[in-house]
């Protein structure tokens, strides 16, 4: 079988993993495709943590049949007991005869172990055919499987003279209607949503997923907020027994703030921290901890400038609306110190520019 027949069927095999956006973690997105005599007699994805995998669906699919056939899949086949067991195993089992994978698994601990499965086996094994798509599918996969901490996502609406809000606070709507249903998109392909107190006090969002699809769930609500300031009556508090929400605070926090807010369903988690500020590289390795693979942040200035600073942006999306507001106390994406030199900026790297409404996405990574 020939390179473009391999890439043509790697691709179906990713079209099919990114089925599974938003509802496999904390793992990865993966799609199989089985070929013999160049058709396809079998194919799956994994749907969610605790399914089966893609492998054994689309063996399942194929049956009989997929003994001698090649199996194309996204991402090394497992070779460890979890909740299944190991798919190497099942591909070797399955009589399959080549397998071309786009990349290894990327654990540390179990990197190749599949790979050297098959091939034991008496497999033909590829690996790297579209690995770069592969990878930049399962981005959040890859550094939480290596870190144990959830990929970092800032999201940022501004004015083309870089406001997020004119001097008087009205930020509704900087961006259209287009660039916020790609909002709630991405909202529905992430693990958690994190804002500060501040965002709360000043537009009391649902933080939900609002989309005219079958198929949506919202995010794990995550708010910063020191002192518990977080009113009784927001939108928050009245629909966190609907929606999960997690409030990181200071252990100094008013206790009877705290329990208010646990009646109303909220999960409290008391910090130590310096001042007013809540240690965020402790709350990434708690959310981490918990599970959530990908988090997206909405704040306002005073998170964001603490990403900015501390370096803790993995990927930007950056809505620029084609208007005007000035302002000399009107708001920026990203307050706080601020990076002294230029030289030290943070550079966005593999920049993207789309066109969404009237607005302009630049989305890139740190």
């Amino acid at each position: 079988m020939n390179n473009d027949q391999d890439i043509k069927y790697m691709q179906r095999a990713l079209n099919l993993a990114v089925q599974g956006r938003g509802r496999t973690s904390p793992n990865p997105m993966v799609g199989a495709v089985v070929v013999k005599e160049n058709e396809i007699i079998g194919e799956g994805y994994h749907q969610k943590a605790g399914t089966a995998h893609a492998e054994v669906i689309a063996l399942q699919a194929a049956g009989e049949a997929a003994r001698g056939a090649t199996l194309y899949v996204t991402l090394e086949p497992c070779s460890h007991y979890g909740r299944t067991p190991p798919c190497a195993d099942a591909v070797a089992a399955a009589g399959i005869k080549r397998v071309v994978m786009a990349c290894l698994d990327p654990n540390p601990l179990v990197s190749g172990r599949g790979l050297k499965i098959l091939r034991e086996a008496g497999i033909a094994a590829t690996v790297g055919v579209l690995q770069e798509q592969a990878q930049r599918l399962n981005e959040a996969f890859l550094k939480y499987i290596r870190f144990k901490t959830p990929f970092i996502i800032l999201k940022v609406a501004m004015t083309l003279d870089g406001k997020i809000a004119t001097s008087t606070g009205d930020s509704r709507w900087i961006s259209s209607a287009a660039s916020r249903q790609c909002v709630h998109q991405l909202r529905n392909s992430c693990d958690a949503i994190m804002v500060g107190i501040g965002t709360v006090l000043k537009d009391d969002p649902m933080l939900n997923t609002r989309l005219d699809e079958p198929d949506t769930r919202d995010p794990i609500r995550i708010i910063i907020d020191s002192r518990l300031d977080l009113p009784e009556q927001s939108k928050i508090v009245r629909s966190a027994k609907k929606q999960r929400t997690i409030v990181f605070c200071h252990r100094q926090a008013r206790r009877d703030r705290a329990e208010m807010l646990e009646q109303n369903g909220i999960e409290v988690i008391p910090l130590a921290g310096s001042g007013e500020r809540i240690c965020l590289e402790e709350v990434f390795k708690l959310l981490g901890e918990m599970g959530i693979m990908s988090l997206l942040v909405e704040g306002g200035g005073e998170i964001n400038g603490y990403l900015v600073e501390k370096g803790l942006i993995d990927k930007i999306y950056c809505f620029i609306a084609p208007k005007l507001v000035g302002g000399r106390e009107a708001p920026t994406p990203a307050g706080g110190k601020g990076i002294p030199l230029l030289k030290d900026a943070l550079p966005v790297k593999s920049m993207e520019i789309s066109r969404w409404g009237d607005d302009i996405l630049i989305t890139g990574y740190l």
